[in-house]
């Protein structure tokens, strides 16, 4: 226990500097990025003369020099402060605290789905290799990974909800219906179903060519034909050793997938109108909402770290004989 939590510690110092260095780096990548805030504002409010754009970039503070723009960020990014939205007059924590709970949502229950789909597939396919079991499930694992993910969206958004009509097209949940308690869940998990589904395939596809191949690797070694000089069973046999020893490769992908996956599901919440960050993160692009980008980009961030502290952590609890170095 003490060398887990050494661990964690270390992991964190080098997380922190590690997090500086991106709050840096994606200050100067935003600001190097074309077009001006003030003047798309001004063009919207139908005076983009240039007293009125210098207003307002004197105003958010878009006048001073870069420098001393990224030591105002820093200095109050250090306070938990993510800044101000110019574009829709409210603290960035409060947008973000509005559109995160969705995106969770939306790319945890994806997660889990795609990494027990692609851990069971691809267990059936190394089990069965050769067979038409095996054939099928690697044609399916392909045709997902293959396909693009906003087509395999709106395919699923037209059959289910155009022609069939069983589940909604978009949204978070019914618009003006009103529900609450176990209606309100029950509504949300009817929209969640689509969206789901379509960012799961991707990922589920990825899971079992990779759990496939890592675990007819370790078929052939030479402890697993001693667990069966020594009469285990089969059963026995896939769970315990050769699950257990193959189960690595698909730890560190599905470690950096899911930190990824919380800002990696623009295309998703676009196509299904999911109100999540992800659909936030490309309005704010197109109204140049700086402190807006700043803030998904910061959070996004630390969930990747988070996700890979937690990934080598769970290496030594899965194989003991793991030393995972600080």
């Amino acid at each position: 226990m003490l060398g887990f939590a050494q661990l964690f510690a270390s992991r964190l110092v080098k997380a922190a500097a590690i997090l500086i260095a991106i709050v840096v780096m994606n200050f100067f990548l935003v600001h190097a990025a074309p077009g001006d805030p003030a003047m798309v504002m001004a063009g919207e409010a139908g005076a983009a003369d240039e007293k009125f754009v210098a207003q307002l970039r004197e105003q958010f503070g878009l006048d001073r020099p870069i420098l001393e723009q990224l030591g105002t960020y820093v200095g109050k990014i250090v306070q938990g402060d993510l800044g101000f939205s110019y574009r829709q007059q409210r603290p960035v924590w409060d947008i973000l605290a509005e559109r995160l709970p969705a995106t969770l949502v939306l790319t945890l229950t994806a997660f889990l789905l795609a990494l027990a789909l692609g851990v069971a597939l691809g267990t059936l396919a190394a089990v069965t290799v050769g067979t038409w079991a095996d054939s099928a499930i690697t044609v399916v694992a392909l045709l997902a990974y293959a396909t693009p993910i906003y087509w395999i969206g709106l395919m699923l958004s037209l059959l289910f909800s155009i022609q069939l009509g069983w589940l909604p097209a978009f949204g978070y949940e019914t618009v003006g219906a009103g529900y609450t308690g176990l209606a309100h869940v029950a509504d949300v998990a009817k929209h969640l179903i689509l969206p789901v589904i379509t960012l799961a395939l991707f990922y589920m596809a990825s899971y079992a060519r990779l759990t496939r191949a890592s675990m007819l690797e370790v078929r052939g070694l030479d402890f697993i034909k001693t667990a069966k000089a020594k009469g285990l069973s089969q059963g026995r046999i896939v769970t315990r050793h050769v699950l257990r020893n193959a189960i690595l490769p698909v730890i560190t992908v599905a470690g950096i997938q899911a930190g990824q996956l919380v800002g990696g599901s623009i295309l998703i919440e676009t196509v299904f109108a999911w109100p999540g960050i992800g659909r936030l993160a490309f309005e704010a692009v197109l109204q140049r909402d700086y402190q807006v980008l700043l803030g998904i980009f910061l959070v996004t961030s630390i969930m990747v770290i988070l996700f890979n502290i937690l990934t080598d952590i769970l290496y030594g609890l899965v194989d003991p004989r793991i030393q995972v170095s600080q």
